[in-house]
């Protein structure tokens, strides 16, 4: 069962998942950062100075006491925080049509070229070597 399992893993399957998984999360970081800290304030800008991951709408208030502690935190639905998901996932959905799109470019090139003609058989070889002999 061992060395099933161990095959199992090292097919290129497996590893090429692996791959795709932990560079589908490092991609992840970078548009988020891309989209948090250079396209949202682009975007902030144009909409009044707007922050959206602190847009929120407050149900309760926090609860504070004396001192200034929190007894209670505030209860609130911010969405800001899903506009700038919504805003990710446009981005990351147009950067993977660019990609899909360069791709079928490439492979659309790949298949419309034209073959080579095809070189002469070995019997087409021995015939046309035969034929000079003759002569």
């Amino acid at each position: 069962m061992l060395k099933e399992f161990r095959d199992f893993i090292m097919t290129g399957n497996v590893i090429d998942l692996a791959v795709a998984v932990l560079l589908a999360g490092a991609m992840g970081l970078v548009i988020n950062g891309f989209v948090s800290d250079i396209m949202m304030p682009i975007v902030g800008h144009f909409a009044g100075g707007a922050d959206f991951s602190e847009l929120k709408v407050v149900l309760d208030e926090a609860v504070m006491a004396e001192d200034g502690s929190v007894l209670e935190p505030e209860n609130a639905i911010m969405y800001g925080k899903w506009i700038n998901a919504i805003i990710n996932l446009l981005i990351v959905g147009f950067v993977l049509f660019m990609i899909v799109k360069s791709y079928n470019k490439v492979r659309k090139k790949k298949e419309e070229a034209p073959a080579p003609p095809p070189g002469p058989t070995e019997k087409d070889l021995l015939a046309e070597i035969r034929d000079l002999l003759k002569k």
